[in-house]
């Protein structure tokens, strides 16, 4: 079955997810984040996108961005992908494919999910046991988001905006979204999205995406063809 085109609207954040060929680790050293990070600053300059925040794992990836060309994303993964394998294989004295088939998209809804997949993103290594705060992992925008620091890749969202009227509001403000959990719906709910590639938002935003691109963004309910006569016969017992 051919696969369905990726949900993109030039403007509209994604969440992408690159990872490593069998789960095997992308980075090794300190110089692989590096160069992994130059190469995407140049790529999102080249296809017009900008990142929201990001996170490099061991052996994946989460970038969050807006891309404002159709074809932006796909190419500014495509030339960071080519650039940082070349590298990779060089300096690991290997060849062959890097990373895991597709890298996977999600169209996110920026009013209602947008900060909490910043927090999403930059709550990994947290989650994944390597930090106990976010703050203390070196490679991922929240430096730059909760801190201050400075990063020549990361954009700022207009959501990210309204935090605040000065940079230290704003700073202020975003690290306090850290100190309540994400949700165990809302986890479910990002991993899904992300894995399928469906929209991530609001049902009124999700019924918009799916009536502008002209496609299903979401998975179809369970239950069965409802027009169908063994649905029909189930729903009369179930009734009784």
């Amino acid at each position: 079955m051919a696969r369905l085109p990726r949900l993109v609207i030039p403007g509209q954040p994604q969440h992408i997810i690159v990872r490593g060929n069998n789960r095997e680790p992308i980075f090794y050293r300190d110089e692989d984040y590096r160069f992994y990070l130059e190469k995407l600053e140049q790529a999102c300059d080249k296809h017009q996108c900008d990142v929201h925040a990001y996170v490099l794992m061991t052996n994946h990836v989460h970038l969050l961005l807006t891309p404002f060309t159709e074809q932006g994303m796909g190419k500014m993964i495509q030339m960071l992908g080519r650039y940082y394998v070349q590298y990779f294989n060089h300096e690991n004295q290997r060849t062959g494919s890097l990373w895991e088939g597709r890298y996977k998209a999600t169209l996110i809804d920026s009013e209602y999910y947008l900060l909490t997949c910043y927090r999403y993103l930059e709550l990994n290594p947290v989650r994944a046991g390597t930090v106990d705060h976010p703050s203390t992992y070196p490679w991922s925008s929240y430096g730059y988001n909760g801190l201050g620091q400075i990063d020549p890749i990361v954009t700022p969202h207009s959501e990210y905006l309204q935090l605040g009227t000065t940079l230290e509001q704003r700073q202020l403000a975003y690290r306090a979204l850290f100190k309540s959990h994400i949700t165990e719906k809302t986890l479910k709910d990002i991993r899904d999205a992300s894995n399928k590639g469906w929209v991530l938002g609001s049902g009124r935003f999700k019924q918009k995406i799916g009536q502008k691109l002209n496609r299903r963004v979401e998975p179809l309910s369970r239950g069965g063809d409802r027009k169908s006569s063994g649905y029909r016969e189930n729903l009369k017992i179930n009734r009784i």
